[in-house]
C-alpha cells in the first residue's frame, strides 16, 4: 500500500542516523470540500518515472487541517500526523487568509509579500525582495515606504544603528511634502526612538518617542490605543533609566486609556497591570508590585490557554514579588530585633 512505502522510506532514513525524528502524514481528501475550480491537486501517476506509486502533486497554495498528532505505537521515534485537505468554502480558513490581508497592506501584491515575509520571519529574504522594490520605484512616495520595511527589516535582525538609517532616508523624503506634525510621520518617530531604546542611548529615544507623542496628543482622541502605546513607550524608557516616577506616571496615563477602552479581560489591560507592577518592584515596594501582578494574573487565567507562556512570567512575577516582600519583612524584623 502507499502508506507502506511511505513507512520505508521513513524508517530506511531513520535507520541511517539514530539523532533524528520520524514524521508521516497521513492525507484525507473529501471531494465534497473542495471547489472543482479550485482542485490544488492532481494525480500524475502517467507521468512518474515509477507509475506503481501513484503519486499525487500539490499546487503551492494548498492548505491542510492539522486533526491529530500522535506518537506510533510501534516506535516511539516516529509521529504520525493527520491532516485533512479544505478549500475556500472553509469559514476558519476565510476568516484566517482575510485577517493576514488586512495585516499585510501594500500598494501591489511585491510589497505585500513583503510584509508577509516579515511576519513569517523571512527576514533575509524579505530584505531582498524590498531592495528590488526599491531599484525599480518610481515614486519618492514608493520610495519612502520601502525605506519604512527596510528599517523594519534591520529591527528584525537586530542592526540598528541601518534601521535608524532606513527610518530617516523615509523621514527625509516625507519631510519634503508634509508638515511636521503630520499624523502619518509618527510611526516612524515612534520606531527611531525604539531603535535608539534597544542600543541603549535613552536620551535620543525619549526625544523621538516625544515627537511622536506630540503628533499623536494632536491627531488622535485621547483615548485612542495609539496613544497608550506612546505613553507607554516613554514609561519603558524611564524605567530602563531608574527614573521610576516618571515611568509611573507614564504608565499610569496609559492604563487609564486601557481602562476605557479595552474590555476588562483583555490581554493588553494585564500587560499594563505587569508594567506597572514592574515599577514598583523597582522602587522596593513589593506589596503594591504583588497587587497588580495579582490583577494581571488574573486576566491572563481568563483569556489565556493554560499553557500560555504569558501565564507563566505572570506566575514567575507573583512568586518573585512574593519572596520579595518575603525577605523585606525579614530584614526589616532583624533590624527591629537588634534596635530593641
Amino acid at each position: 500500500t502507499e502508506q507502506q512505502i511511505a513507512m520505508e522510506f521513513v524508517e530506511r532514513t531513520m535507520q541511517k542516523n539514530k539523532d533524528i525524528m520520524g514524521v508521516l502524514f497521513i492525507m484525507t481528501i473529501d471531494s465534497n470540500t473542495i471547489s472543482a475550480a479550485t482542485t490544488p491537486f492532481a494525480l500524475i501517476d502517467e507521468y512518474s518515472a515509477i507509475e506503481t506509486e501513484k503519486e499525487i502533486l500539490f499546487s503551492m497554495h494548498t492548505v491542510f487541517r492539522v486533526d491529530d498528532i500522535k506518537q506510533s505505537i510501534s516506535n516511539s521515534r516516529l509521529w504520525e500526523v493527520q491532516l485533512s485537505l479544505t478549500g475556500d468554502n472553509d469559514p476558519q480558513l476565510a476568516a484566517l487568509t482575510n485577517h493576514i490581508r488586512e495585516e499585510t497592506q501594500g500598494s501591489t501584491g511585491w510589497h505585500r509579500m513583503g510584509q508577509l515575509m516579515l511576519k513569517v520571519g523571512h527576514f533575509n529574504q524579505a530584505e531582498e525582495l524590498y531592495n528590488g522594490l526599491l531599484k525599480n520605484a518610481s515614486s519618492d512616495s514608493d520610495r519612502a515606504s520601502i525605506y519604512h520595511e527596510l528599517g523594519r527589516v534591520k529591527w528584525q535582525q537586530g542592526q540598528y544603528e541601518k534601521e535608524i538609517t532606513f527610518y530617516e532616508k523615509s523621514l527625509e523624503i516625507d519631510r519634503k511634502t508634509l508638515p511636521e506634525d503630520h499624523s502619518s510621520l509618527a510611526p516612524t518617530y515612534t520606531n527611531i526612538g525604539l531603535a535608539y531604546n534597544n542600543m541603549g542611548d535613552y536620551s535620543k529615544a525619549l526625544e523621538f518617542y516625544d515627537k511622536s507623542l506630540k503628533i499623536y496628543e494632536k491627531a488622535l482622541p485621547p483615548n485612542h490605543p495609539d496613544l497608550a502605546t506612546s505613553y507607554n513607550n516613554i514609561g519603558l524608557v524611564y524605567k530602563n533609566m531608574g527614573d521610576y516616577s516618571k515611568a509611573l506616571e507614564f504608565y499610569e496615563k496609559a492604563h487609564k486609556i486601557y481602562e476605557k477602552a479595552l474590555p476588562p479581560n483583555h490581554p493588553d489591560l494585564a500587560t499594563s497591570y505587569n508594567n506597572i507592577g514592574g515599577v514598583y518592584n523597582s522602587m522596593g515596594d513589593y506589596s503594591k508590585a504583588l497587587e497588580f501582578y495579582e490583577k494581571a494574573h488574573q486576566i491572563y487565567e481568563k483569556a489565556l490557554p493554560p499553557n500560555h507562556p504569558d501565564l507563566a512570567i505572570s506566575y514567575n512575577n507573583i512568586v518573585l514579588a512574593v519572596l520579595d516582600l518575603v525577605v523585606y519583612d525579614i530584614i526589616v524584623d532583624s533590624i527591629q530585633h537588634e534596635g530593641d
